[in-house]
């Protein structure tokens, strides 16, 4: 039995409150990503910023095939707890020699866990979909990104990003906005295959977020007004319940990199398919 074990980024409070707003947390997002399309996989969940949390008892890290680090809405470059205790855990895991999958705060904790540093992206926050990412000489010749084109948009929401990648690492996307879209992260004994965006989230996610962040949304220039918010919004709900709607779609310039499952969710798909299944 393929067995991996999913980091999750938020606190307990964090947790708590996208509860009582009835949106799914990060290792929840990833565990219906991952169970789409490997089913028979057994996921476990280590909730790695809260004290006193550990592997779930009778299990060790040898009992898992690979280690997935979700999101989070913590910063990489602060010292508290919650945070170290993230790091460190990755660290072991490199040290155990599990194949290890992150995306946004995952790719910030390797970098910073391999001597790299994070910080706030003097562009502000990219929501929503980070668009015209490129793959370079080296991200279109790696099997993460077997299943994408060379420039794809992908679902994506965070403030930093790496800022300077450990000197072993190697550099595989760059968009506008951010000069390190993906990258593997040689660390311990392992390596990390790590996004700055999304691929786990679907649609529904992006409407959640828009729904979390409405004031934000508006404050930021995102949109005109609240009227604006509400009107992007229901129509990229009725194309997460409906995918065929190639009018919503040209409306909201969206393609199949955000429409097809397989195709959005290709870099965990490749990970698992090359990293994790080779090695059970």
């Amino acid at each position: 039995m393929t067995r991996l074990l999913l980091l999750e980024g938020n606190t307990a409070d964090k947790r708590a409150r996208a509860r009582d707003l009835g949106v799914r947390n990060s290792s929840e997002i990833y565990a219906l990503a991952i169970a789409a399309h490997f089913p028979a996989f057994e996921l476990d969940v280590l909730n790695g910023a809260d004290p006193g949390e550990a592997i779930p008892q009778g299990r060790t890290w040898a009992d898992y095939d690979g280690f997935v680090i979700t999101g989070s809405s913590l910063h990489a470059y602060d010292t508290d707890f919650a945070v170290t205790n993230q790091i460190a855990l990755v660290a072991q895991a490199a040290e155990h020699g599990l194949p290890i999958f992150g995306s946004c705060w995952g790719l910030q904790i390797a970098a910073v866990a391999a001597g790299g540093e994070v910080g706030l992206s003097p562009r502000g926050r990219e929501v929503g979909f980070a668009r015209k990412i490129a793959l370079n000489a080296q991200g279109r010749a790696h099997p993460m990104f077997a299943g994408k084109q060379a420039v794809f948009d992908a679902p994506c929401i965070h403030y930093d990003e790496v800022v300077r990648l450990p000197e072993n690492a190697t550099l595989l996307a760059s968009n506008n906005h951010s000069g390190v879209q993906a990258a593997v992260i040689p660390l311990g004994r392992s390596e990390v295959w790590a996004v700055q965006y999304h691929p786990e989230f679907d649609l529904g996610q992006i409407v959640q977020l828009y729904t979390l962040y409405e004031s934000d949304m508006v404050a930021q220039g995102f949109f005109a007004d609240a009227a604006d918010l509400v009107a992007y919004r229901t129509k990229l709900a009725a194309l997460a319940a409906d995918g065929s709607r190639t009018d919503l779609a040209w409306q909201l310039g969206v393609d199949e990199d955000l429409t097809d499952e397989k195709v959005r969710r290709a870099e965990i798909i490749s990970w698992i398919e090359a990293c994790v299944l080779k090695r059970t």
